[in-house]
């Protein structure tokens, strides 16, 4: 059983990777890059290809995957042409991000709601795919509005030869917000030609086991999971327990990272409060160790924070 890491934007960019993979990479067989947006420019550049310059990630033995989020075949094959360039043989593509922003555009999630537009953009780009060389996974939803929508988008898998479909059992209207639709997922599974990888609220080792002992799937992704706990992977491969040392030592590790990286407080600071936002979930009292981290209004507060709640963790 493969795991991956799930792009969660905002958090998992290279300098987490990097940091996670030096510490707890052991397990993790894939991680998926943030998706990139290509447009009528003639390459990507600057910030929007910066998480996933070679340079950048710079673990030998880490497998990334990058993921694109467009609708347009074109674009597509651009950026996977740049792409195949910086030496990735795989790509991604974004069809489950349920953002507004996204949908609005009939991206992401709300690309699925026009299966006829999607056979033709699958068709230009596996076309141009396998003149690159180049494999192509896609990240899913079971619907956009009603996981009934679902059978028609599988017609339109099942035409393809991707590399795996990773399956996360929500429509994009529900965001994720209530229980991923195992009953759909399992008519999914039974439907399907090609390797199957779940995704959607793996937080703990019950969580892992209940799919796997449902489902012969090939992977599972998790995000949020490993965000809150970086030592899930481990747990669930070889069942040891939470090492606040290992885990105050891989914060350490990105954190300083960033402080070389971000100029200014604020920004350190509000980067580091987003991963508190799931991380604080390993300790005794939550709430109150993420009061503690926004509290602090300087670097200085910040590192008395940590140090109070590592401190009382290990006690």
């Amino acid at each position: 059983m493969k795991i991956y890491m799930a792009p969660l934007e905002g958090i998992t960019g290279y300098i987490y990777r990097n940091a996670y993979e030096e510490n707890f990479g052991k397990c993790i067989d894939k991680y998926f890059a943030p998706f990139i947006v290509p447009s009528d420019n003639k390459r990507l550049a600057g910030k929007e290809i910066r998480d996933i310059i070679p340079e950048n990630n710079y673990i030998d033995n880490m497998y990334l995957v990058p993921q694109i989020l467009t609708n347009n075949a074109t674009h597509f094959l651009k950026a996977a042409t740049q792409l195949k360039d910086m030496g990735y043989n795989e790509i991604n593509f974004n069809a489950g991000c349920p953002s507004g922003t996204v949908v609005n555009k009939n991206r992401g999630a709300g690309f699925l709601k026009d299966p006829i537009h999607m056979k033709r953009f699958f068709d230009e780009v596996f076309d141009g795919a396998e003149k690159l060389g180049v494999k192509v996974s896609v990240k899913t939803r079971i619907g956009f509005e009603s996981p009934l929508e679902f059978e028609d988008i599988l017609k339109v898998f099942n035409q393809f030869p991707f590399e795996e479909i990773i399956i996360h059992p929500r429509t994009g209207k529900q965001m994720y917000k209530g229980i991923p639709d195992m009953e759909q997922f399992e008519y999914t599974f039974d439907s399907i030609n090609v390797p199957i990888c779940y995704n959607g609220d793996i937080n703990s080792v019950y969580d892992y086991s209940n799919i796997i002992s449902n489902f012969s799937v090939k992977a599972v992704m998790i995000g949020r999971g490993i965000i809150r706990n970086p030592m899930l992977p481990e747990q669930i491969v070889y069942g040891c327990d939470i090492d606040y040392d290992r885990i105050r030592k891989f914060h350490d590790d990105y954190y300083h990272k960033y402080c070389e990286v971000i100029n200014g407080d604020t920004h350190i600071l509000f980067k580091m409060r987003e991963v508190w936002i799931y991380m604080s979930g390993i300790f005794e009292n939550p709430h109150k160790c993420l009061k503690m981290v926004r509290k602090a209004q300087s670097l200085k507060a910040y590192d008395e924070a940590v140090d109070r709640i590592f401190s009382g963790a290990r006690l």
